[in-house]
Parts: C-alpha cells; sequence; structure tokens
C-alpha cells in the first residue's frame, strides 16, 4: 500500500517502529532464520482442514469436499442453498484474507486496515459508491432465489469465521494485529455483490482514452491526436461478428443480414464534443484526475491496452474429436494469490430443486462459477471494451450546478471515514445529474477546465468547472442473477436469456454444447448518447449530451453457428461500424491477437484440417510479434557503422519473430521498438502521460518551472505509474506506426539532438539513433556480451502479495511474495503477457488462467491457473502451478463423478 505521505513526523517514526516490528514477528512466523517449532506451528494453524469432519451451522444436510493434488475442491451436495453453503465455507478455508481486502476495496474502508495512507483513496472509492450501489441491487433488482444464495454462501463464510482468532484465518492478520486493532466482521451477501463493482471498474472502457485526449492538447494538435488514435483496421483485423444487421421493422439484430460490405446509418467520427476540455488549465487538472484514478487498487489490472483476453470456439466440423472446442484465457494483473479459484458445484442429483452440476472458475468471495461449462453447454469471456462512461464538465456554484441555463442543486451525502490509529475523516460526496462529482477529492479538480477553451455558448467558466462521472455501474443492476442463470443454462436460448442480464461489466460470451452447436453474445448496458462521441469530456450544461437511454439487448450482435465455423473474441472490434447503427465505442482493441489467432485457424483448418485440443493450447501459447512483421525488415536494412550496434543488429537476422524466453533477438528488438517509441512520440507527450522518472528538456513554453538561462530549457520529467504511462507499445502503437514507415519523413521522426546524437529528420535517422539506444540500454540490463541476452532476463514476472507484498518492507515482500520467472510472449501477442514500453520491461499483465474444453467429453478438458487454490503463503497449494502455466502447459480438469474420485486426494465431510 502508498506510504502515508502527509502524517506528522512522529507518527511516521512511530508506524516505522511497528513496520519493523512487523517484519520481525513475520520472520518468526516463517521460521526465517530462527525455523523453531513455533515458527511453523503459527503458520499451519491457518491451513485448512481438508479431511476428515466438521459440523457446520444451518447445513440441512452432508456436504462432501473433494480436494486434488492441487488443492482444487469439487463440492458435492443434495440441495442448492447447502451447495453454496459449502462453496462460502471452502472459499474461506483457502482465500478469506484476499475475500476481506476486496470487501474493503469495494466499500471505500482500507483505511479500517492499513491506516491513513488510504485515506485518499478510500475517499475516492465512497465518492464512486460501488457500496451503496451494490446494497441497492440486493434490496431492489436481484431476484429472491439469486438473494437466497447469496445468503446460504455468507452462512458457508461466517461457519468458517466463527470461533476463530484472525491469526488462525491468515497469517497477515498477525501482522496487522501489531498496527491497529482491526477486528473481522461478518460476511454478508452485499460483500460479494459489491465484488462485481470492481470487476466492472477494471473494465470500464476508454475512461483513460478520454482522459489522455484532453491532456494531449496541450502539447499536440488535433491532427496529431486524430494520428495517435487511428481508426479501427477493418480490412486487416476481422470483427467478432463479420455479417449481421439491425432489422429496422423488428427492431432485432439479425445476424445473417448483410456481410462484410453491409451498410447502415453509421457512427459520427471526429471531434463532435466543441465544449470539451483542452489548453493547459485543464491539461494540468485532468492529470491531477488520472493520478488519482493511479492510486485506486487495480484489482484486475492497469486499466487499458492490456486489459483484455483470448476466448475462441470451433466447430465440431473443424476438430479432431467432432465436437465444439473451446478456449479461453482472460489477459489480467499478475496477482497472488490468483484472481481466480477454481472448483465444482455438483448437485448428487440433478433435478429441478438441485439444478447445479457446473465447474470452472470463479472468484473468492462471490457464489457460482463465472467461466466454465455444465453437463450441456460451455462458455468463456472477453472484455467488451464498452464505451461505459463519460466524463462532464460542470459548470458549478455554491447552489448547485447549471443544465440549459438553469440552476440545478447536487445530491449530497455525508460519508465517514474510520482510520487505523488515526481520527475519523468526514468528507460530503456531491453529485449532479450525470453522476458524483469526482472533482471534490482533489484541491486541483475544483478547478477543472478553468482554462479550457470552449464555444462562446458556454458559461463562463469562474473559478472552473468540476467534472462529474456518469458510468453504467452506477446503477443498480442484475449481473448477479446472469452468473447463476449462466451456470443453469442447458441451450443457446437460455444461455442469451442469462447473458441478457449481464450488464455490467460488458462482456463478449462464447457458447458451445454438446448437440454441437457454437455462438456469440455480446451483452451489457450500454448507452445511446444524444450528442458526442464519448471520446472527450462532454459539456454537462448542455442537455444535448445526456445519455438517451441504452441499446435493447434484442439490438447487440450475436452469432449462431456461422458459416465459417468459429469465432474469435479478442477485444477487437464487435462489428464493421458501417453495418451498426449504434455506437459500442470509439477505442477497440486494434486486433492483432484476434486476427492472429484467425490465422491460424484458417492455416490449421484449409485443405480439410482438423484441429485437436492441443492445439487449441498451442494457439494459446503462440508468441509472434506482429510489430515485428513489419519494423524488423527496415531495421536490417539500415546502415549501421559502429561494430558494437552492428553486433546486436545482426541478431535480428533470420529471426522468425517468436518471442521465446530464451531469444536474444526477441530482447533486442523490443527494446528497439520501445526507443522507437520513446523517440518518436514519448518525447512529445505532456508530462501527464510520460511515466514518473521520464524526463526531458522542453521549451519554456510548454512547460511550467523556472527556465534554465543557459540552455533556454527546462527539465520536465513524466508524473505517471509506469504501468500506465504513454506510449504502452500495444496494438494501437502498431496502427500508428503502420503508416508511418511507409513514409521516409514525417514530423513524428524528427528528434532534437543530444550530446550523444545527432537530431535526426528521417525515418531511418531515427531507427539507426534506437537501435544505438537500445544496444546501450541492454548493455546496462543485461551485458555487454549479445550471446547471454535473453527475453526472459528482461521481461520477468514478480508475482506478488496484493498488500504487504507491494509495498510492504523488504523482508516481508521475500515472505510473502514469489518469483521471479523469465517469461517469453509480449505485448499485443495471444500470449499476452504484457509490459508498458514506457515503463520498462517487467509483466504486468498475464494470461490469468487458461482453459481448453472438449465439449461433451468433458474429463478430456483442461485447465490452469496461474498461482494456486491456497492464499496461505507457506501452503503447498500456493504457487504450486506456476510452473506449469510458465511453461504453457494444462492440468486435466476432472468434471464427472468417476474422473473426480479418481483424482480426489483429500475428502471433507460438511455435517448439520
Amino acid at each position: 500500500m502508498p506510504s502515508n505521505t502527509t502524517a506528522p513526523p512522529a507518527k511516521k517514526k512511530g508506524r516505522r517502529a511497528r513496520l519493523i516490528l512487523l517484519v520481525l514477528v513475520l520472520a518468526l512466523v516463517a521460521g526465517v532464520g530462527y525455523g523453531g517449532y513455533w515458527g511453523v506451528s503459527t503458520v499451519r494453524a491457518s491451513f485448512p482442514q481438508t479431511t476428515g469432519e466438521i459440523r457446520l451451522d444451518k447445513l440441512s444436510g452432508e456436504v462432501e469436499v473433494k480436494r486434488d493434488a492441487n488443492g482444487v475442491p469439487q463440492i458435492y451436495a443434495d440441495n442448492e442453498a447447502d451447495l453454496f453453503r459449502a462453496q462460502g465455507y471452502v472459499q474461506a478455508q483457502d482465500r478469506f484474507y484476499e475475500m476481506d481486502v476486496r470487501r474493503h476495496v469495494t466499500a471505500g474502508r482500507l483505511s479500517e486496515m492499513f491506516g491513513e495512507s488510504q485515506v485518499e483513496t478510500d475517499s475516492f472509492l465512497r465518492t464512486l459508491g460501488w457500496r451503496r450501489v451494490a446494497q441497492q441491487e440486493y434490496d431492489s433488482v436481484l431476484t429472491p432465489e439469486t438473494k437466497k444464495y447469496l445468503q446460504a454462501y455468507a452462512e458457508g463464510v461466517n461457519a468458517y469465521l466463527k470461533d476463530r482468532d484472525p491469526a488462525d484465518i491468515s497469517v497477515e492478520y498477525a501482522a496487522l494485529a501489531l498496527t491497529n486493532d482491526y477486528a473481522i466482521e461478518p460476511w454478508t451477501p452485499v460483500d460479494s455483490v459489491a465484488w462485481l463493482k470492481a470487476m466492472a471498474w477494471d473494465l470500464r472502457g476508454n475512461m483513460q482514452d478520454e482522459i489522455d485526449r484532453s491532456l494531449m492538447t496541450s502539447r499536440l494538435s488535433a491532427s496529431q491526436i486524430k494520428q495517435l488514435y487511428p481508426e479501427y483496421p477493418y480490412a486487416l483485423h476481422q470483427p467478432i461478428v463479420d455479417r449481421g444487421a439491425v432489422d429496422e421493422s423488428t427492431g432485432k439484430f439479425d445476424p445473417k443480414a448483410g456481410g462484410e460490405d453491409g451498410e447502415g446509418d453509421g457512427v459520427t467520427t471526429g471531434d463532435t464534443q466543441g465544449d470539451g476540455p483542452g489548453g493547459s488549465g485543464a491539461q494540468s487538472q485532468l492529470g491531477a484526475l488520472s493520478e488519482v484514478l493511479d492510486t485506486i487498487p487495480a484489482l484486475l489490472g492497469p486499466n487499458g491496452n492490456g486489459i483484455g483476453s483470448n476466448s475462441w470456439v470451433v466447430s465440431g466440423r473443424l476438430t479432431t474429436s467432432g465436437k465444439p472446442l473451446l478456449a479461453n484465457d482472460p489477459h489480467l494483473a499478475p496477482q497472488l494469490p490468483s484472481l481466480w479459484y477454481q472448483m465444482g458445484l455438483h448437485c448428487r442429483s440433478v433435478s429441478a430443486t438441485c439444478r447445479y452440476d457446473v465447474a470452472g472458475y470463479t472468484f473468492s468471495g462471490m457464489p457460482g462459477v463465472i467461466i466454465g461449462h455444465n453437463d450441456k453447454i460451455a462458455w468463456g469471456l472477453t472484455n467488451l471494451g464498452a464505451d461505459v462512461t463519460d466524463l462532464y464538465l460542470e459548470k458549478i456554484g455554491p447552489d448547485g450546478y447549471l443544465v440549459d441555463g438553469k440552476v440545478k442543486p447536487f445530491t449530497s451525502r455525508e460519508e465517514t471515514i474510520k482510520v487505523a490509529g488515526g481520527e475519523d475523516r468526514k468528507i460530503t460526496v456531491r453529485s449532479t445529474g450525470h453522476g458524483p462529482l469526482v472533482s471534490d477529492r482533489s484541491s486541483e479538480l475544483e478547478t477543472v477546465g478553468q482554462k479550457a477553451p470552449v464555444r462562446n455558448a458556454a458559461p463562463d467558466r469562474g473559478t472552473g468547472y468540476g467534472v462529474s462521472l456518469q458510468w453504467t455501474a452506477l446503477q443498480p443492476g442484475r449481473s448477479m442473477d446472469a452468473i447463476f442463470a449462466l451456470d443453469r443454462a442447458k441451450d443457446f436460448d437460455s444461455f442469451r436469456a442469462a447473458a441478457k442480464n449481464f450488464e455490467v461489466p460488458s462482456q463478449n460470451l462464447i457458447y458451445a454444447d454438446t448437440e454441437g452447436n457454437i455462438g456469440y453474445q455480446s451483452p451489457g448496458k450500454i448507452p445511446q448518447r444524444g450528442t458526442g462521441d464519448g471520446t472527450l469530456p462532454a459539456p454537462g450544461w448542455d442537455s444535448r449530451y445526456r445519455w438517451k437511454g441504452y441499446i435493447p439487448f434484442a439490438q447487440l450482435p450475436y452469432e449462431y453457428n456461422p458459416e465459417r465455423g468459429y469465432i474469435v473474441t479478442a477485444n477487437q472490434a464487435v462489428i464493421d461500424e458501417k453495418a451498426y447503427p449504434d455506437l459500442l465505442t470509439k477505442d477497440w482493441g486494434y486486433g492483432s491477437r484476434s486476427q492472429r489467432i484467425n490465422d491460424l485457424i484458417e492455416s490449421k483448418t484449409k485443405d480439410g484440417g482438423k484441429i485437436s485440443p492441443d492445439d487449441m493450447r498451442t494457439m494459446q501459447t503462440d508468441n509472434r510479434s506482429e510489430i515485428a512483421t513489419l519494423l524488423n525488415p527496415l531495421l536490417l536494412k539500415i546502415d549501421i557503422s559502429d561494430p558494437y550496434v552492428r553486433e546486436a543488429q545482426k541478431l535480428l537476422e533470420g529471426w522468425d519473430y517468436t518471442q521465446e524466453p530464451d531469444s536474444a533477438a526477441a530482447a533486442y528488438f523490443n527494446a528497439v521498438w520501445r526507443n522507437v517509441l520513446k523517440l518518436s512520440f514519448g518525447n512529445k507527450l505532456p508530462k501527464e502521460l510520460r511515466a514518473e522518472g521520464d524526463c526531458i528538456n522542453v521549451r519554456p513554453a510548454e512547460a511550467t518551472g523556472p527556465v534554465d538561462e543557459q540552455n533556454k530549457l527546462v527539465r520536465e520529467c513524466g508524473e505517471r505509474d509506469p504501468d500506465s504511462a504513454q506510449p504502452d507499445g500495444g496494438d494501437r502503437w502498431y496502427e500508428i506506426v503502420r503508416p508511418l514507415l511507409k513514409q521516409e519523413k514525417s514530423e513524428w521522426w524528427t528528434t532534437p539532438a543530444n550530446r550523444l546524437d545527432p537530431a535526426t529528420e528521417t525515418r531511418d535517422q531515427l531507427l539507426a539513433r534506437a537501435m544505438k539506444d537500445a544496444r546501450w540500454e541492454l548493455t546496462a540490463k543485461l551485458g555487454k556480451d549479445v550471446s547471454t541476452w535473453s527475453w526472459g532476463r528482461l521481461h520477468q514476472l514478480t508475482l506478488k502479495n496484493q498488500t504487504l507484498g507491494t509495498a510492504g518492507p523488504g523482508v516481508v515482500q521475500q515472505l510473502l511474495n514469489r518469483g521471479p520467472w523469465n517469461l517469453g510472449g509480449g505485448e499485443a501477442a495471444v500470449d499476452a503477457t504484457g509490459w508498458n514500453a514506457a515503463g520498462g520491461y517487467d509483466v504486468i499483465w498475464v494470461p490469468s488462467m487458461r482453459m481448453v474444453v472438449n465439449v461433451g467429453d468433458w474429463d478430456r478438458s483442461r485447465w490452469i491457473n496461474l498461482t494456486g487454490a491456497s492464499g496461505h503463503a507457506f501452503h503447498s497449494n500456493y504457487t504450486d502451478q506456476t510452473d506449469a502455466w510458465a511453461k504453457g502447459e494444462l492440468y486435466g480438469w476432472a468434471y464427472g463423478k468417476a474422473a473426480v474420485d479418481a483424482s480426489t486426494k483429500d475428502t471433507l465431510v460438511l455435517k448439520p
């Protein structure tokens, strides 16, 4: 957790003393340096009981929990309430600390666990009000059946917590006890519902792009910004749905209508929001908002290009089994324990009163299964990326905010933030008709838009405009209902009926069933805007920019048994916007991964070839670099006279563009790519977008601060978290660079001279300079001898405990964290071990799990998790799957009773 930079010195000294004590105690707990029996026994005290019998309150019948060697549980019960009751108990056994931290995030109560350093984060989270919305969902929206399941789950969690000391639940609580008097509260159904809000936040779409475009106006022209956000390349990268249109007579999407050349109403592109922000004043204030966003825990990963996933499904006529095959690997932040929890939920006898026989991946703290299969269907998810957030500039005053010339009163509420070791803090949350005023959470943001260029019709800016956030997740929805409905679905109709309620976050859903059918559905609550396209903050004082409603579910694109025989979703465009009347987003992923998967499937199936389950696994680990296919031939043509740089250039000769961990060529190419981006784009971006520590000299007119009178330049350093800085090097940048590589001269290829290199004016001059800079960079990181270089030594994954393991003292991190692992793959590759070119080479998002479902022959399906089933730092199942995951291997996935029994290592019986 971030350190507190505002506390008085005495408190800092006190916290340091407590942290030193914490280090010593955790060292004892782990047996480090002491190795005594007390250390071992204390660690093991929190390990779950996995054999024998346990009496459980409120159970109505006996429940079996069968665990395999990896600790993955399969639960068998006679009724639905007992099934979810046992799920809560078992997840609490393995992951309660993780569950507890998550619910404090979603409720804006991190300060109760970690003290004053989290007050700002809690203030922002309270302003968003995730927990309040979750409570509204539970009280008035979710079905009685769903609430019964949530209550049963909570009863199971609380049965585990009953009569247990915190230190017996997880070793982290022993550490917390040294810094505050934190007490564990009972679990509630709303704690489970609120987790969906955190999931929606990290998958919220283009909010960061909206901010970034506004920030760029301080240094780039409108035409330059447009170049940095190119149109989706439909001619190169196939959208998910290659035909279909909304039938005007029925108001429904017809998946068989039209085709690649289909015409629709289209969507207006370009800047339709002339009242939007820009200029240095808005730049600094939106930069402050971006900094606030960086402090919010990214439970799924850094929001932006890397948040995505791969999924695809292949019809049985193209597979060796004659049945569909379905693959999924969501790309999220590496976490320890993994975000996902593998398990099976089985009614011993499936009937009208006990309908669940499902296995797959779920989240700790939430009942049901999110991704997986039952006895009839399988499904997977990827982020659709719909634009479901809009920032609004608001003309605010003491009495309210302006709309169409009239002042409307704020909606206000008070929130009290309890602080471990400190005094309570009170904040006032104000909201407009669009949503909460996020600008209230920063003193800088109070004057958002102070100098923003606006049209003459805009109201006087006075002391500045506020900024409010409209977001679909801030309205009660039924996504929790959808999860249980998916788990029970038996055919495409019931699957689509379940998807209809999967409102937030908007996900691509793929489908296969035992009858041989495959399908796709795009669900979600996606706004229909009056004016504007969501790419820039909108003028809140003009009601024309209001949301008119939401795209009806019947109009959302879907497919069923397409002629091509497969469906690929990897965050690319859903459908060509020319054929579709509604705006889903202007900020798609750009389709590098999806097109590579399409190409691999086409290559494998041409001339009658068939795809096997192992082919699906091999595709998941494909690590080819698309940008290398474009850039590497040009790099080889550069005449390099420096023998030191020429030695590195030779690594690229004959390279096949794969990014294996032991590849020296991949290491050098990615370093060159990083330096090309920095020289051509990064050094031209405002500081609010560049990574912390990335410092450049700029002309005084472009920066604030004292001027260097000798050189007439100002030293300006980046301000953004390296994981979310720009240029990040993702496939948007591939599409930016693609046309420029055909131009020998461009303003982007020009760079000023520095003390080591002359100015560049052409493409080849800049590429030569990037190759030289990359050689020096890797010499510093990997040594002089290029034969010892490898991509994996640069591109490392370290798994970190999400609280004490991220910012705690070094010894604590050593005790709780694991790694590093040297990985292959890369940004925008199918094996998406993502890294941010502006920040460095470390892995910041990963395929968080992988699965290949053999539909109908379920026990031949295979899966793997990033870490392991256990959240206990020294348990054998803490990271027992990671080595195999890093190698691209999959484990057997037992589903049928006989297969589960054969793989069972431990059996626990829960009794009433």
